[in-house]
């Protein structure tokens, strides 16, 4: 018996509804069908609830047809191999609606099983309500749903009569996921998720089921540490045949990182609906937007063109970084030149080395410090501080920030490469000096300021090096993170420094190498023309 509440029908109709329904066949039960045909029959018996195509039966392009072919697509054994399964794309190409109807296909469809669980994850409760208000339209239209289904509106669940399933929608807000059993998850924007606790949660729980499924809809994450961009980066690693995991499904629609964001060809990279059922006139709007207003172009490229690029404007283009990401090569004696960001008690601490080779080229090697639980850490700011630890990125220095560990580590460096002057924020130096002093290491100290005077020529710097590719930073993964969070501002005059209020995380061993290459170019021993550097 299906849950009483606002809106069941009476139990005589139903009882007498269902009877009917199970006498029936459907367009899914033909003869001869694979299993994606079986899921495409049941999609495409599905009615339109809103738009052009408004009380039409639903039809499925090519394209949205050939994902579902590869993730429905069974082996020798008639199994399913795909276990996750990820479509990235641009904004308004119909993601929700296509979501909807394969949670219904996995409730009460071709793709159902007895008791199954299905869920959809959202980041907030107004974004956990679209799929389910698409899925109770699709009900409402559609005879036989709606005799076997039971919706509960103000608990966000859809109870299947006939084989004891339920649709849940979940959010990243609910306290608890324990006890769980998912048979098919949907994932709606995980490009936007703050952390990945929602989805391990559910990735985790699928372990009880056979034949489970996750599929992850989104647009891309803004930077390479999001949960949605490592999933994007598994996927092209299958498909550039670096690894094999028939488990793992990838589908992504992004214009490249070098197309002309104001051509049609790059809007239909991201866009496959585009002058279908997404409006090629509201996207024309949107680009010319963008180039009247340059603050709204990285917005553009990201929900438009489907590119890992954050919505406000960041220091860094992240292609270039990557394409300084060579392993760096300090030679033991070699003369090098350091930079200090010394973090308050509980912050990130950052000390980068660079050497400069005979062509010009930069070589960094940087070392971090976060004192407490990296994992509790994690959480706070929302970045792999314990897989960086396991991996060495970021050392143990204690509860606190201790200046002794870092004073043993510049002696360390200054006893394998003569550290030739060292740049350093004022915060707490006194702390750093007295423990140099106690352990006999004695490294020329230089003040860095971290106003736009002192900031500008380094920001300046590091901007250009990386343009040249004249840098080596070996894709560190906390200087990556640190360069991909950092912005900017502007003084009256033009000058620019590092914003930490306004970065979207910690960048401070980003302003550890700048101060760094900033002291190695102005301490060179071959004149260097800085004005031709910085331009």
């Amino acid at each position: 018996m299906g849950l009483r509440g606002p809106g069941a029908k009476p139990l005589t109709s139903r009882r007498e509804a269902l009877e009917a329904l199970t006498s029936r066949s459907h367009p899914w039960d033909a003869l001869g069908l694979t299993r994606a045909d079986r899921v495409i029959a049941f999609v495409e018996d599905l009615t339109v609830s809103a738009g052009k195509a408004a009380n039409q039966k639903l039809r499925l392009r090519p394209w949205q047809r050939k994902f579902l072919k590869a993730v429905y697509r069974e082996d020798k054994r008639g199994v399913r191999p795909v276990r996750t399964a990820v479509l990235s794309m641009a904004r308004k190409n119909g993601k929700s609606q296509l979501a909807a109807a394969l949670a219904l296909c996995h409730l009460c469809g071709p793709e159902a099983e007895s008791r199954g669980e299905v869920y959809s994850c959202a980041n907030d409760r107004f974004q956990s309500g679209r799929i389910f208000n698409e899925m109770v339209a699709l009900i409402n239209r559609h005879a036989a749903l709606s005799a076997r289904t039971n919706v509960t509106s103000f608990r966000k669940e859809i109870h299947d009569l006939v084989n004891g399933s339920i649709y849940v929608a979940l959010t990243a807000e609910a306290k608890t996921k324990l006890g769980l059993s998912p048979s098919f998850v949907i994932y709606d924007e995980l490009g936007s998720a703050d952390n990945r606790a929602l989805f391990d949660a559910m990735d985790s729980a699928m372990g009880g089921r056979e034949n489970p499924l996750m599929l992850v809809i989104s647009t891309q994450a803004a930077d390479d540490f999001a949960p949605m961009s490592q999933l994007v980066d598994y996927g092209l690693q299958l498909e550039a045949g670096d690894i094999r995991d028939p488990a793992f499904h990838l589908t992504l629609y992004s214009a490249a990182e070098d197309a002309d964001p104001w051509s049609k060809k790059a809007w239909r990279a991201a866009n496959p609906a585009l002058g279908d059922f997404r409006s090629l006139a509201d996207v024309e709007r949107m680009a010319k937007q963008a180039q009247r207003m340059p603050a709204r172009e990285n917005a553009f490229r990201n929900l438009i063109l489907n590119q890992r690029v954050a919505a406000e404007a960041r220091f860094m283009d992240q292609a270039a970084w990557r394409a300084c990401s060579g392993e760096p090569n300090i030679p033991a004696g070699a003369r090098v030149y350091a930079g200090l960001d010394l973090g308050a008690t509980r912050d990130l601490s950052a000390l980068v080395i660079v050497w400069q080779d005979g062509d010009g080229v930069f070589h960094v090697k940087p070392y971090c410090w976060l004192p407490g639980d990296p994992k509790e850490r994690s959480e706070q700011d929302h970045a792999p501080y314990d897989a960086w630890t396991k991996l060495g990125c970021i050392m143990p220095i204690g509860p606190t920030t201790d200046p002794c560990t870092i004073a043993n580590k510049i002696a360390e460096i200054n006893g394998t490469n003569k550290i030739a002057a060292l740049a350093f924020d004022r915060w707490r130096i006194n702390d750093l000096k007295r423990e140099l002093d106690a352990i006999g290491c004695h490294v020329p100290l230089e003040p860095h300021g971290q106003g736009f005077k002192d900031m500008s020529p380094a920001v300046d710097i590091v901007e250009r090096l990386v343009i040249q590719r004249k840098l080596r930073h070996g894709a560190h993964p906390v200087l990556q993170w640190c360069a991909t969070n950092a912005v900017v501002t502007r003084d009256p005059a033009g000058g620019r420094k590092f914003d930490k209020a306004k970065s979207t995380g910690r960048i401070d061993a980003l302003v550890a190498l700048a101060m760094a290459l900033s002291l190695a170019l102005l301490r060179a021993a071959k004149p260097i023309d800085i004005e031709a550097l910085i331009g």
